[in-house]
């Protein structure tokens, strides 16, 4: 199986988010300083995002459609808590935070505009799109082909399965076939289960290697305890997930990601990207356009790099780039 389906990946990564056990990155949501009115966007005050101030990319901005240059803001339809991409500030707070919100966010600055994260189910979000209730979607969504029906994509990151393991790397796990003949700890259920029974142990097999050990828990939490209590020398999950359980277990000293050159956003990975309808093309092409500004002049690394994703990131922002 290439990913977990979007339910499963929230639940996977929901799971992972707990066991940072109330460690949150400091990465609060930015104000908004970008004008409403179409004709002074482009000179809007710079908005704040991570101590940087964005300014209005001009060439960015003149690719908006008209009617949302002078609206100045989108709505954004959003599903949090998945941690690392949206999840609150704390707990009982309504602000949001995380990959998706200050990317989108900062986005919004180059284009002048504000955008607007708010709640909705993530089942529910393409619905909402067609009935006009959001202009965009932003939830760590796949940019799967079928879903390109009704939705253009801007890919803005590419996530497949991670390998946590210690922190020192004591075990030496350099790529996922150093897992061959080892105890590996997985969440039951998940798409990590089928790569490892489906394509590994083939592979373990075609290498003259043990297959791997591998022990199914009821949560990522679970797995990782596995790993401090020495019952298994790794965990598989999605990437960002073990980027940020990394990051923020411990002060990240408990646990590292492998980084695999030959599969640097992770195993089987897939696109994720902002979605707008296929009839706002001109959208999808500003976004396209102020993404790769924020590419260009190193904002997005910063903001990946905020949530410890930096695995997950891109070269260059494509429009339906899984179709290619």
């Amino acid at each position: 199986m290439a990913i977990l389906t979007p339910r499963l990946r929230r639940a996977s990564l929901a799971t992972a988010a707990l066991a940072a056990a109330g460690i949150l990155i400091a990465g609060c949501t930015a104000a908004s300083g970008a004008d409403k009115s179409s004709d002074e966007g482009a000179s809007a005050a710079p908005v704040d995002i991570l101590g940087t101030d964005i300014a209005v990319d001009e060439d960015a901005r003149a690719l908006l459609p008209a009617d949302v240059a002078e609206a100045g803001a989108v709505k954004v339809a959003t599903d949090a808590p998945y941690a690392p991409f949206e999840m609150f500030v704390e707990e009982g707070s309504e602000e949001l935070t995380g990959v998706d919100v200050l990317l989108g966010q900062a986005i919004g600055a180059k284009l002048g505009i504000d955008f607007d994260f708010a709640q909705q189910g993530f089942d529910g979000i393409i619905p909402a799109l067609q009935a006009g209730n959001f202009d965009v979607a932003m939830s760590a969504m796949t940019s799967s082909v079928e879903r390109m029906d009704v939705l253009t994509f801007v890919d803005y990151s590419a996530s497949g399965t991670g390998i946590l393991t210690r922190a020192g790397n004591p075990d030496k796990i350099e790529t996922y076939l150093d897992l061959c003949g080892k105890d590996v700890a997985v969440q039951t259920a998940t798409s990590q289960v089928d790569l490892v029974n489906e394509v590994w142990q083939a592979d373990c097999k075609a290498e003259g290697l043990e297959p791997v050990n591998l022990s199914e828990f009821p949560s990522d939490s679970d797995a990782q305890l596995a790993i401090t209590a020495g019952k298994a020398v790794a965990s598989l999950l999605t990437k960002p997930s073990a980027g940020y359980v990394a990051k923020t277990t411990n002060d990240g000293k408990t646990f590292m990601v492998v980084e695999d050159s030959t599969a640097p956003n992770g195993y089987d990975a897939t696109l994720n990207g902002i979605g707008v309808l296929k009839d706002d093309q001109e959208l999808a092409e500003a976004i396209q356009a102020a993404l790769q500004s924020l590419m260009d002049d190193g904002t997005y690394t910063a903001i990946l790099g905020e949530f410890g994703v930096e695995g997950i990131g891109i070269d260059a922002a494509t429009i339906n780039g899984a179709k290619s």
